[in-house]
C-alpha cells in the first residue's frame, strides 16, 4: 500500500519544489540580464544591436481605439531601431480594467507592463501581495530618464516602505478641487463668483438659479458620488470618514462623523437639497450628464493649470471655475497614474527601458498619444498641433495614462507655458501631513471591509442631503462603530507613529 502512495507524492512534492521556485523567483524569468546592462551606454542611451529582440506585453485602461494597430505597427519601428523591441499593446475599457486585470494576474499571464493607479487595477493591494515587481535596482540601472525628469515627489509619495513598485507619469501632482460654472449663466444673472470658497458661500447663487430659470435648469449638478469640500488628509479615499486635518498639529487621525466641520457639511447639503438646489435623484445618479446639456450652473471638479479651457473646448461654451481650496500634495496624488512591470515579467530589464524612453523621448511620447502626423493631426507651427477627422473618431486615447504628460504637444488656446504652469502648480501646492505613507489594511482587512459596506450605505445619502443627517448621522455612527472604525483608526496610527520616526518628523 506504501509502494502505491510513492508516486503521487514524489510528483507532489516536485510540483510544489518548482511553485516555490517560481514564487522566489518573483517571475522574473530574463535569461541575461548582464547583457541588457552591457548595452546601456553611460550617457544613459541604449545600444540597441547589443541587445536581442524583444516584444512587451502591455495593457492600458480604456476603449480600444480603431486606428491602434496602425499606430502600435509605428511605434514598433521607432522601437525596433532604439531598444530591439516590438510592443504588443491591448486596452481594456475603464469599467472592466480592474476586475479584468486581476483575472489576468491571479493566472499568473506573463505580461510585462500594466496601467495601475489609486483607483483602477489598485496600486497598493496589488503591490503588497506582490503582483508587481520591485523597481528600485531597474530604475538605478535603466531609468536614469526617469529619475533625472520626473518631480521626484511622485517616486516619494508612490513608494511602499521605501520600494517603488510602479513608475508615476508625470502630470499634474497636486489635487485641488475647484467649483466649476457655466458661464452662461454667471453673465445673465451677473453672479459674483470670485468670493466663493465654501459651500455656504454658493447660496445665493443657487437661489437665484432656482427662482429666475426652468426647473431643467439644476443649480448644483452632482451625482450620488459628490463630497463637500472637507479639510481632512483622508486614509482610504474620501469614502470612508478616517482623516488627518490638513492642517493638524498633533499629527492624529480622527473619525470625521465626529468633527464640526462634517456635520455642518451634512446641514448644509441637506437645506440644498430640500430647496431643490440639487437633482431629487441625487441619491442614485450614478453620474450626471451636465456638461453635455448645458442645464447647470455649478458642479465640483478637480482642477490643473488651464483647465478652464480644455473643459469650455470639450463642452462646446465657455465655463469658469473658481477653486475651493488650495492644491495639496497627498500620497494618492502621486499614485493617480501609474506603469507597473509584472512580477511575472520575462522581460524586467526591457520594461524599464522602454518606460524611461517613454518618459524622456518626445517623439515616442506623443506617437503613443496623437498617432500618426498628418494621418491624426497636423503639426503646427511650434510645439503646436491641429487633431485631424481620423484622430477624433479613430484614434482617442487617455493621455495623461501614458507616461511624461510634460512631454506632449500644444493645441490652439494651450498657452506656450502650459507645462511650466503644471510644474508651478506642483510647487505651489501644500504637501499633506501624511505624503509618503501608505497605510497596509492587512491587520484590520476585516474592520476595512466592514467599515466600507457601511460607507456605501450612509456615505452616499448623507453628503447629497437626501436624508435628514439629525437622524441619519448617528445611525451611521454607531453603524461604523460596529464595523470597526475605531480598530482602523488605532491601527492606522500606529502604523503613521511608526513610519513619522522612520522618516524623523
Amino acid at each position: 500500500m506504501a509502494k502505491r502512495k510513492t508516486f503521487p507524492m514524489l510528483l507532489s512534492l516536485l510540483m510544489l519544489m518548482s511553485l516555490l521556485a517560481a514564487c522566489g523567483n518573483g517571475g522574473n524569468k530574463t535569461a541575461e540580464p548582464a547583457k541588457e546592462a552591457a548595452a546601456v551606454q553611460s550617457d544613459g542611451t541604449v545600444d540597441a544591436a547589443k541587445l536581442d529582440p524583444v516584444t512587451l506585453k502591455l495593457y492600458l485602461i480604456g476603449p480600444t481605439p480603431t486606428d491602434l494597430p496602425k499606430v502600435q505597427d509605428e511605434m514598433n519601428k521607432y522601437l525596433k531601431e532604439k531598444l530591439n523591441t516590438t510592443l504588443d499593446i491591448s486596452m481594456i475599457d475603464w469599467g472592466d480594467y480592474t476586475q479584468r486585470m486581476q483575472v489576468i494576474t491571479s493566472s499568473g499571464e506573463n505580461y510585462d507592463i500594466a496601467f495601475t493607479s489609486a483607483w483602477a487595477f489598485d496600486y497598493l493591494p496589488n503591490a503588497a501581495k506582490g503582483a508587481f515587481l520591485p523597481l528600485n535596482d531597474l530604475l538605478g540601472t535603466y531609468g536614469k530618464g526617469i529619475t533625472e525628469t520626473i518631480d521626484p515627489r511622485f517616486l516619494e509619495g508612490s513608494r511602499v516602505n521605501g520600494v517603488n513598485y510602479a513608475v508615476p507619469n508625470q502630470k499634474e501632482l497636486a489635487s485641488q478641487a475647484v467649483w466649476r460654472f457655466n458661464k452662461k449663466y454667471v453673465d445673465k444673472y451677473k453672479l459674483d463668483i470670485d468670493s466663493v470658497m465654501t459651500l455656504e458661500s454658493l447660496e445665493p447663487l443657487l437661489k437665484t438659479i432656482k427662482e429666475n430659470e426652468p426647473a431643467d435648469i439644476t443649480p448644483l449638478a452632482v451625482p450620488k458620488s459628490f463630497k463637500p469640500p472637507l479639510p481632512f488628509d483622508f486614509l482610504i479615499g474620501d469614502e470612508i470618514p478616517i482623516g488627518m486635518y490638513l492642517d493638524t498639529q498633533d499629527h492624529k487621525y480622527v473619525n470625521a462623523l465626529e468633527t464640526p466641520e462634517f456635520k455642518q457639511a451634512l446641514d448644509t447639503m441637506r437645506k440644498y437639497y430640500q430647496a431643490g438646489y440639487v437633482r431629487e435623484d441625487i441619491a442614485t445618479l450614478e453620474g450626471i450628464d451636465n456638461m453635455k446639456t448645458g442645464k447647470w450652473l455649478v458642479d465640483k471638479e478637480i482642477t490643473q493649470p488651464y483647465a478652464d479651457l480644455g473643459w469650455s473646448r470639450s463642452a462646446g461654451y465657455d465655463i469658469v471655475s473658481r477653486p475651493m481650496q488650495k492644491p495639496v500634495i497627498a500620497t494618492g496624488s502621486a499614485a493617480g497614474s501609474m506603469m507597473a512591470i509584472s512580477s511575472y515579467s520575462k522581460n524586467p530589464e526591457r520594461s524599464m527601458m522602454f518606460l524611461n524612453l517613454l518618459n524622456t523621448d518626445p517623439y515616442l511620447r506623443n506617437l503613443i498619444q496623437y498617432g500618426i502626423e498628418d494621418v491624426h493631426y497636423k503639426k503646427l507651427e511650434g510645439n503646436y498641433i491641429e487633431d485631424l477627422p481620423a484622430m477624433q473618431e479613430n484614434y482617442a486615447m487617455p493621455g495623461f495614462a501614458l507616461g511624461n504628460l510634460f512631454l506632449t504637444y500644444l493645441h490652439e488656446g494651450d498657452p506656450e507655458d502650459k507645462w511650466a504652469q503644471f510644474e508651478e502648480f506642483n510647487k505651489s501646492a501644500v504637501v499633506a501631513p501624511t505624503f509618503g505613507f501608505n497605510f497596509d489594511t492587512a491587520p484590520v482587512k476585516t474592520e476595512v471591509a466592514s467599515v466600507t459596506n457601511v460607507a456605501k450605505e450612509f456615505i452616499p445619502v448623507l453628503f447629497t442631503g437626501s436624508v435628514d443627517p439629525n437622524e441619519y448621522l448617528p445611525k451611521a455612527q454607531q453603524k461604523f462603530k460596529e464595523a470597526g472604525i475605531d480598530r482602523v483608526i488605532e491601527e492606522a496610527q500606529k502604523q503613521y507613529d511608526a513610519w513619522a520616526a522612520e522618516q524623523g518628523k
